[in-house]
């Protein structure tokens, strides 16, 4: 096998202007919403700490509700283009594909959960411990949480901007109330920052009409310089299903009140659908098969997958290659196309129903991913 082409996971300044910044995505959800003749709605569902309103479109009119985030860390920004592209095919194509979605499907998108992150192209989101504790009285004499930032993360500084890693402050009781500081990894988060509370109040306000959210998709980004196990081939993406303790087994047992809402095999089938269609994809670009399995040893409650797979939805994590500290733009167009690729296989199979026809033991034949010497501990505190 030869070896793979040379990549660093050392940080650089890279450029980022391809990229969607939170300005051009106000610009750009207003076209989109102008141009849809009522097909799709926007509606603002929050702030962000330092007061970036945040979003949320909406389109198809179906029972079921596929809710899509993105970039819930700063640093990862494909999702949003990917979903913007996504919104305005759903919004203006008259294609039998995307009528049968918009008349099967409610699709609800996030496109940017983190944008004073985005704004600082980092992984935490801008607030200090005082700022929480000030919202949060009770939590005066708490110690800071595991995942607030003060040194120094993927060569950001967080000493003087402090923040958190907001994709671990979610817990599956959704009526939570932040207690039990200061947590840990494995255990469930809290939602003391008002992105995750509006990803939250979004996810509740779904079930209160639809009666449950069918699936959860959240768009990530990983390592720069992983490849396809057994090749030397980068991974383009990487897909998973599984983001905790099986409820119904011994080890599960603290979940053990969500187990009739677990539904692992249908996140299994749902990853599967983005698999093939990238997989059909790569008949013309090879890029789009360099998909593999993420690790799936990890237990994080404290996520929104983990948390929202528990409350009963199929959940589907996509990691993208690189992060812009790595990467920056390179490969932009054909990474937001691989992501833009498995959110259309995802969609288009729920709504014809094909997706429960897909046997889950093809979730388990994802080819796995060669990692190097990065430790689980390290995928999981810098990605996802």
């Amino acid at each position: 096998m030869a070896a793979p082409p040379p990549c660093s996971e050392e940080r650089r300044e890279n450029p980022i202007t391809e990229l969607t910044s939170y300005d051009e995505l106000l610009v750009e959800l207003d076209r989109i919403k102008r141009v849809s003749a009522g097909r799709i709605a926007v509606e603002t569902i929050g702030q962000s700490s330092r007061g970036r309103d945040m979003f949320v479109a909406t389109v198809g009119s179906g029972p079921k509700v596929v809710l899509i985030a993105a970039e819930i860390h700063g640093n990862e920004k494909t999702g949003p283009d990917a979903v913007l592209e996504l919104l305005d095919y759903l919004g203006t194509s008259d294609s039998s594909r995307a009528k049968q979605v918009r008349d099967q499907l409610t699709v609800v998108a996030m496109p940017k959960i983190n944008p004073d992150g985005s704004a600082l192209d980092r992984r935490g989101n801008d607030m200090t411990w005082q700022e929480v504790q000030a919202r949060l009285p009770q939590l005066l004499n708490a110690q800071p949480a595991w995942n607030y930032y003060t040194d120094t993360r993927q060569g950001d500084d967080y000493s003087q901007r402090p923040g958190f890693d907001i994709n671990r402050d979610y817990n599956p009781n959704l009526d939570y109330q932040p207690q039990d500081f200061p947590g840990a990894s494995d255990q469930p988060g809290w939602f003391v920052s008002p992105e995750t509370q509006a990803v939250r109040d979004v996810y509740r306000s779904l079930q209160a009409e639809f009666g449950a959210v069918d699936t959860y998709i959240d768009l990530h980004h990983q390592g720069a310089c992983y490849t396809v196990a057994g090749t030397d081939r980068y991974v383009t993406m990487s897909l998973s299903g599984k983001f905790v303790t099986d409820p119904a087994t011994p080890a599960g047992a603290e979940y053990a009140d969500f187990a009739d809402t677990y539904r692992p095999e249908y996140s299994q089938r749902l990853n599967v659908a983005a698999y093939n269609a990238l997989q059909v994809a790569a008949i013309q670009n090879p890029d789009f098969g360099n998909i593999t399995l993420y690790p799936q040893d990890i237990d994080l409650p404290c996520t929104g997958l983990g948390s929202f797979q528990l409350n009963g939805s199929g959940a589907v994590l996509f990691e993208v290659r690189g992060q812009t500290q790595t990467l920056g733009q390179q490969h932009r167009e054909m990474l937001t196309q691989a992501v833009y690729i498995g959110l259309d296989g995802i969609l288009s199979s729920i709504a014809s129903g094909q997706v429960n026809q897909l046997d889950p033991a093809a979730y388990d034949r994802i080819p796995l991913t060669d990692r190097g010497q990065r430790t689980t501990t390290d995928v999981t505190d810098f990605e996802f």
